[in-house]
């Protein structure tokens, strides 16, 4: 078990070994092995899973209400006084855990409405999306142009949306033929509190600190970007208003949680609300990052991006187990498939994936490693890429990428 937690999976570790060539599969190849009917959306469907991450909500939250009198009846009744804080601890940590997930895949559902999934009739969509995103403060508008932008150019180190790699000049450093490894542990050796520190900072508050400041966002958009401005760069002007409307949205809820923070006191709301709200973000944020940053995985520039190569060249990871597929909606364990597919909907997703399989083989990625260990792993082994080449890979703090290129570096450029 301490192996599983610790090591790299076999998936990762075969590309670690396996030198890196584009794919030879087409966009048609892989639509072929897809069945006309798993695109068909149903309504009524998407509505009792929304229903359902509702009652999931309001079951955990009707819960936590009746912690604090179970451990009071039980302390009344003669357990030790110790033992009912641990219990209640024990209790606490359970409800925001549970709720954390689940608030995750209020998310989930709402970024699965902004691609239009749940329903052929858009006004259902944006109903869910925005008032389940609302909830848990996100600017459904907003958010949903930047991705769908994230989604046409996935792994382009000119125009994708998010997780850009920064490169070797963005930090200064010397040119890779005269450079030393000590101009590399100048710019990203850190002690292991940093790091953590680093990483707490980054799940916590990670998702704000994006929609704010665009942060790990491309960098070729102006200071003072961000997703809350009708007039941000991010933004083409007929989606102006739909920002607007994100805004007010955010204002109204934020009312909302004031007054009812005022009526069952801050404790309550920390506890109810904002706990599970920071943890849901950390699951977002961690399953996002996961899927488009990772040492084994390429970066395109120039004529070498292609929609099928930026799209395979994310990762599946079982995320959560049976959890993540329940609650989060298939998001982590069938990602490569949603990014070919974003038009259909994640319960087909599963059925997608092994479809595809067929078609990429060795292409498909997958990565078994434990989450915390892949995150870990990725938070410090993706430190850069070089300015130049049109197919990059991350390079650590030593100057190394831990993938090389095979003897056909380019490969067939698709038309599409």
């Amino acid at each position: 078990m301490l192996s599983r937690l610790l090591n790299d999976g076999p998936e990762y570790q075969r590309r670690v070994r396996t030198p890196f060539t584009p794919t030879k599969a087409t966009l048609a190849d892989v639509r072929a092995v897809v069945p006309k009917h798993l695109f068909q959306k149903n309504t009524l469907k998407a509505l009792i899973y929304v229903s359902r991450d509702i009652m999931c909500a309001m079951i955990v939250y009707k819960l936590g209400w009746k912690i604090g009198p179970l451990v009071h009846r039980l302390t009344s009744s003669g357990l030790p006084i110790y033992a009912g804080h641990l219990l209640k601890c024990a209790l606490w940590g359970l409800y925001w855990h549970l709720q954390g997930i689940i608030l995750a895949g209020w998310w989930c559902m709402a970024h699965e409405a902004g691609h239009g999934t749940l329903s052929s009739h858009s006004w259902v969509n944006h109903t869910i999306g925005f008032s389940m995103h609302t909830f848990i403060l996100v600017p459904y508008y907003a958010w949903r142009s930047t991705h769908h932008a994230h989604h046409k150019a996935t792994m382009s180190v000119e125009r994708d949306e998010n997780y850009v790699p920064r490169t070797r000049s963005d930090y200064g450093l010397p040119t890779k033929h005269i450079a030393l490894v000590s101009d590399y542990h100048e710019v990203f050796e850190e002690t292991p509190i940093y790091t953590l520190l680093r990483m707490l900072f980054m799940q916590a508050l990670g998702w704000q600190y994006y929609l704010l400041t665009n942060a790990m966002g491309n960098p070729a958009y102006p200071s003072g970007t961000n997703h809350f401005s009708p007039s941000s760069s991010l933004f083409r002007a007929h989606e102006r208003s739909g920002i607007v409307a994100s805004n007010l949205g955010l204002s109204f809820m934020a009312f909302l949680l004031y007054r009812w923070g005022s009526e069952v006191g801050f404790g309550n709301f920390l506890a109810f609300y904002f706990v599970p709200y920071l943890l849901a973000n950390h699951w977002i944020v961690m399953l996002t990052y996961l899927h488009h940053s990772d040492p084994t995985i390429p970066h395109y520039r120039r004529t070498q991006w292609t929609f099928l190569r930026g799209a395979i060249s994310t990762v599946d990871r079982p995320l959560l187990g049976w959890a993540g597929r329940f609650f989060l909606h298939n998001v982590s364990h069938d990602h490569v498939a949603h990014h070919i597919f974003s038009n259909i909907p994640f319960y087909n997703q599963p059925q997608v994936t092994e479809a595809i399989k067929k078609v990429l083989k060795d292409d498909y990625n997958y990565d078994s490693t434990n989450t915390f260990r892949a995150l870990y792993r990725t938070f410090t082994q993706c430190c850069f890429i070089e300015d130049d080449g049109d197919i990059v890979f991350y390079k650590n703090k030593e100057g190394k990428s831990l993938r090389v290129l095979g003897k056909d570096e380019t490969g067939p450029v698709e038309s599409h």
